[in-house]
């Protein structure tokens, strides 16, 4: 068997085509502030597609840079002054924030209704009750990209690895939501060659390179990879071993060009829907 590709390029450029008659519809521009705290090379490159993206689909878009000196109660000061802005619909702040601002207090005081990265501990309850709500764009991403296969996760076995709050945890419950039978596997979890041989669905996020070998996937499963690790060479590759696992999925994502660009359109698309909501509201 060789797998065919979930070409996240592909599927997220028709994603982000499918948001313009709906922001043509609103009587005014999405808007989107991204919030950047540091210099982290990542986190740049990340803010810098977001802005493209935001700006290629006619958004109001801030991109907010401040060094990394900048106190945790400036920071909290700038989200209160875009929840306070009526013309902001979506406030994501990009982490990792520098170490002497604490994570949490900054997710905490975002408004939920402006939650688009859906990190708030508002958001994470709503999807726990599946209600509706902001998903975090990651997961979001991987559940379109499933659904993409024609697979349904109903009744299957799927496993995710990794249990972060951002990726696994959501991925996750929206998989139960989808009916499949989950199991979530992490750094102390017993024989996850075992665990990952039964699985018609498994999801990788740990940020391990190669963790998951090729041999191990069962013949048919699909294989959706998160993990994004930079090589001392630069290369960069996936949790999964690609090649071999190519050869036994009936479906994968590549690393890049898998998951990575559906993150960005789900969260244009958290952007929309939050804009469609709120004046909807008036």
């Amino acid at each position: 068997m060789s797998a065919r590709i979930l070409d996240g390029k592909a599927i997220s450029a028709e994603v982000v085509a499918s948001l313009a008659p709906r922001i043509a519809a609103l009587s005014r521009p999405p808007g989107l502030a991204v919030v950047l705290v540091g210099d982290d090379p990542a986190s740049a490159v990340y803010v810098r597609h977001k802005s493209k993206m935001a700006t290629r689909l006619g958004l109001s878009h801030q991109q907010i840079t401040h060094p990394a000196s900048l106190s945790e109660a400036d920071l909290l000061a700038e989200i209160a002054r875009l929840n306070a802005d009526p013309l902001v619909d979506g406030i994501l702040v990009q982490f990792p924030v520098p170490k002497h601002i604490d994570r949490l207090k900054v997710l905490d005081a975002i408004d939920p209704d402006k939650d688009v990265d859906g990190l708030h501990v508002v958001s994470a309850g709503l999807l726990s009750q599946k209600r509706p709500g902001f998903v975090s764009c990651t997961p979001a991403g991987v559940m379109e990209l499933l659904s993409r296969t024609g697979v349904s996760p109903r009744g299957a076995d799927a496993l995710v690895i990794g249990r972060s709050d951002l990726v696994g945890r959501p991925i996750a419950r929206l998989l139960e939501h989808a009916d499949a039978t989950v199991t979530v596997a992490h750094s102390r979890t017993r024989d996850l060659a075992a665990h990952v041989r039964r699985a018609d669905i498994v999801v990788a996020a740990v940020g391990v390179p190669g963790m998951v070998k090729g041999e191990w996937i069962k013949e048919g499963a699909v294989v959706l990879d998160v993990g994004v690790n930079r090589m001392p060479d630069g290369k960069l590759v996936g949790d999964v071993e690609y090649a071999p696992a190519a050869l036994r999925a009936a479906w994968i994502t590549p690393v890049p060009g898998g998951v990575g660009p559906m993150t960005i359109a789900m969260l244009m698309a958290n952007t929309v829907l939050s804009a469609e909501r709120r004046l909807a509201r008036g």
